[in-house]
């Protein structure tokens, strides 16, 4: 039965309409229609109360992780926050409806329905957002995880099951590329080559970094590429003295000669993911391919990340762009430029600079960032990544990737001191890797030590875009640091 009691004023009928899109319900309960308004109650407290349960007893990271892996869930995640939006809207018109609004006077009947017109069209926009966002994940998704669905590993060493693909596995290993690619230039250039290498229970993560001018590469014995090369990466030098022959050049040699593989095509991938394999003495699982100006675009989409330049940085073939020293906000081109540029510097100090720029974002990308520029960060998160990652693996690396967002985070860079790079010491290379690994796997805060040499550009002969210097002697590491194999912390200098 209906109230026939005295209708309510304009501030009533706003107020209680108001209070339905938090508590459905209430305006009903108010206006006498106590069967629906109790039934809306109980089924909204029912709802909470689910959700709470949810929360309490469920992993939100392996939640997250299922989400984004299954096509399927995210098709129903936009079906239904359409269907509760438009749910929702309905409740609001409808209380509005119920509180009589007819009663009032012309003035404060329009008022009322402004502001009910208003709120109902308001708590419709977030279940609108995401369903949208939802959509464009999707989309995002299947562009940039398109790789067949059997991962590259094993599911687990000594057999591990379906629900959890690391067991019997301490570490995933994933190589990080950034490619230097370019309108003018033919093939792919990895300009900057890193081995994120994380432990699977505690997320700690040791960052391996190879110098793109490594020379004399070793390529795994019995493969084409040892075959053609058996003493290692040769091939004449240019006339200018400068060498293509070096590790950024893997990938494109093995693309451009595919008679060395028997006339197969497209063999530079998992050449390289090989080569950096077995120069670290790791099994790489999977690869992702950064594009550079991908990844500046996607500095742009959160909104630009801030970091200290510690000197003017010059880039440019003819010098015509400055990053100038300070600690700013830095938009993408700057941020790609500081990360780059070789100009009066060398591999070694743009290695050091990269990986401020890595632990900048990977710092200053909140979740809260991520979110108010989703539709952008999604954007250019399909311009930005190549990878072997099938979509089905996201269920499981979400959330490993949301543990290494809070935990420890340790890189080793094989540059001089350490490493002479047109000498490599092979064995040396390995020993540094297991013995960072092991450190990793203690869990304490990460070593105390300077960045590895390249934080400050030196003065040095500019090279060509596709030339590399040979390798010179560097500065010895600062005296805090006696062991330049000792694993930094990944914005240690920064």
């Amino acid at each position: 039965m209906r109230d026939r009691s005295k209708p309510p004023g304009v501030g009533a009928v706003i107020g209680w309409t108001a209070l339905a899109a938090i508590a459905p319900g209430a305006a009903h309960l108010r206006a006498g229609w106590r069967r629906t308004g109790l039934a809306l109650l109980c089924a909204y407290t029912a709802l909470l109360l689910a959700l709470l349960w949810v929360g309490l007893t469920s992993d939100l990271a392996a939640l997250a992780g299922r989400l984004i892996a299954s096509s399927e869930l995210t098709g129903v995640t936009v079906a239904v926050s359409l269907v509760l939006g438009v749910a929702w809207f309905a409740l609001i018109v409808h209380s509005f409806v119920v509180m009589n609004p007819g009663t009032l006077p012309g003035t404060a009947q329009a008022l009322a329905g402004g502001v009910a017109g208003t709120l109902a069209v308001a708590v419709l926009l977030p279940f609108g957002l995401v369903g949208q966002y939802a959509a464009v994940s999707q989309a995002a998704l299947d562009d940039v995880f398109s790789a067949p669905s059997t991962p590259r590993p094993a599911s687990g060493t000594g057999g591990g099951d379906e629900d959890d693909p690391w067991t019997g596995r301490n570490r995933v290993n994933i190589l990080l590329l950034g490619g230097d690619a370019d309108t003018h230039r033919v093939g792919v250039r990895t300009d900057s080559i890193n081995v994120a290498s994380v432990d699977v229970k505690t997320g700690n993560t040791v960052l391996l970094s190879l110098p793109r001018n490594l020379e004399n590469v070793r390529f795994v014995p019995g493969s084409p590429m040892a075959r053609r090369f058996p003493t290692g990466f040769r091939l004449p030098a240019n006339p200018d003295g400068s060498r293509e022959d070096l590790l950024f050049a893997v990938w494109e040699y093995a693309d451009s000669h595919p008679e060395i593989f028997g006339g197969r095509k497209g063999q530079g991938t998992k050449t390289l993911i090989d080569t950096v394999g077995y120069t670290l003495g790791l099994k790489i699982d999977w690869y992702a391919l950064v594009n550079m100006w991908g990844f500046a675009r996607l500095i742009d989409a959160i909104g630009g990340v801030t970091l200290t330049v510690p000197q003017d940085v010059v880039f440019g073939k003819y010098d015509e762009g400055l990053v100038r020293a300070g600690t700013r906000k830095l938009r993408g081109a700057d941020a790609m430029w500081f990360a780059r540029s070789r100009t009066n510097s060398d591999d070694y100090t743009r290695m050091g600079r990269q990986r401020c720029v890595l632990g900048a974002l990977l710092s200053q990308s909140d979740p809260a960032t991520v979110l108010s520029r989703f539709n952008q960060v999604a954007l250019a998160t399909k311009e930005l990544l190549r990878t072997d990652i099938p979509r089905p693996m996201l269920e499981h690396l979400v959330p490993l990737a949301l543990k290494v967002k809070n935990a420890k985070v340790t890189s080793v860079q094989f540059v001089p001191p350490l490493i002479n790079t047109g000498y490599p010491d092979w064995s040396k290379i390995r020993t540094v890797t297991a013995k960072a690994l092991r450190a990793s796997a203690v869990t304490r805060r990460p070593l105390t030590a300077t960045a590895a040499p390249g934080v400050t550009p030196k003065a040095t002969p500019k090279a060509t875009p596709r030339a590399t210097p040979k390798a010179t002697p560097r500065a010895t590491a600062s005296p805090r640091t006696a062991d330049p194999s000792a694993p930094k912390g990944i914005t240690d200098g920064c």
